[in-house]
């Protein structure tokens, strides 16, 4: 257990503490936005663990095998989480196929790294995932708000928290077909060029003991004459 460690185990604990803030008994249901304001403060802090983790497991060189394990657990727990929670919060803009479609994407993204790992090649998160990520968050914390305000006003400046949700929701969903082809693709180019490898290696393990057997062949026939009493070497 190391400091990256443990701010995975507070990403993985903010589970239950998102469910219960979207919940309808979280205690404080104000009309002025508390709850909204904070199942989107406990979401946005654990996204930011998300990358702080990761970053400083590779600046303290303490990559682990149970960080490589719950790291990707905390991430899924929490996107399901958030898309199970906003289908019943805010059914008006999170619709059920967005979310089976963002959460299918999530697993079959951690389908496809589990066989490269077998394979023995990793997948690295290309800048679609990333990108896709950034509107994600944004989309989660404008659709929670958009429960309880449809605009803000800055001074005199209004802020459409609808369209902002919308617009992030949508785009996250396009975002997620996009993403989960881009690494399919890689995938497949990756598993395509092992297998290739593997196929001369085997050819040329294959000849090489072809070869190595005629060897041994012709040198048994040239010291047979010898092994015979009764054969004359004249």
């Amino acid at each position: 257990m190391n400091l990256p460690n443990s701010i995975t185990l507070t990403r993985i604990a903010s589970v239950p503490l998102l469910i219960w803030a979207l919940s309808p008994r979280f205690p404080w249901l104000g009309t002025h936005g508390e709850q909204e304001i904070i199942a989107s403060a406990i979401f946005i802090a654990a996204s930011v663990t998300d990358g702080l983790d990761g970053y400083l497991a590779r600046h303290r060189g303490q990559i682990t095998t149970l960080g490589m394990l719950l790291d990707p657990l905390a991430d899924k727990l929490m996107v399901a989480a958030a898309f199970i929670l906003l289908v019943a919060y805010n059914p008006e803009i999170m619709k059920p196929w967005i979310a089976v479609l963002v959460i299918g994407r999530e697993f079959l993204v951690s389908g496809l790294r589990s066989i490269a790992s077998g394979e023995g090649f990793t997948i690295q998160a290309s800048d679609l995932g990333k990108l896709k990520t950034v509107v994600q968050i944004v989309a989660i914390v404008a659709v929670i708000l958009n429960h309880r305000w449809d605009t803000w006003f800055i001074g005199w400046f209004p802020i459409s928290v609808r369209l902002i949700a919308i617009t992030a929701t949508y785009w996250m969903a396009i975002l997620s077909i996009i993403s989960a082809a881009d690494y399919f693709v890689g995938f497949w180019k990756k598993v395509d060029h092992v297998s290739g490898r593997r196929r001369r290696a085997s050819v040329l393990s294959r000849r090489r003991k072809a070869i190595a057997e005629g060897r041994a062949s012709a040198h048994s026939e040239g010291r047979a004459p010898a092994s015979h009493p009764g054969v004359s070497r004249l």
